[in-house]
């Protein structure tokens, strides 16, 4: 089981608790987050189904290698930081 967190800056916008979920890959594990809360989906990914340039996924800390296929496996990942990257001066 992996646990994916989501920044207050999302929590914000839309109502995403943390979840528990079986996932193989980033994909797998975000799909499951996404039918829980589907206004997730908008927040997270962009039309073309990327993490949006203004998101951070982390995997147990690491940045995720990936952000367009998201096929990266979770192996013995415990948890799934998805944050809001904040830019400007």
């Amino acid at each position: 089981m992996v646990r994916i967190t989501f920044t207050e800056n999302l929590v914000r916008h839309v109502a995403c608790p943390e979840i528990e979920v079986e996932a193989g890959t980033v994909g797998e594990a975000l799909e499951q987050a996404f039918r829980h809360v589907p206004a997730l989906r908008g927040y997270v990914l962009d039309d073309q189904g990327e993490v949006r340039k203004h998101v951070i996924v982390l995997i147990d800390g690491q940045g995720l290698a990936d952000r367009a296929r998201l096929g990266q496996p979770l192996g013995g990942a415990r948890r799934i930081h998805v944050l809001q990257a904040l830019s400007g001066g």
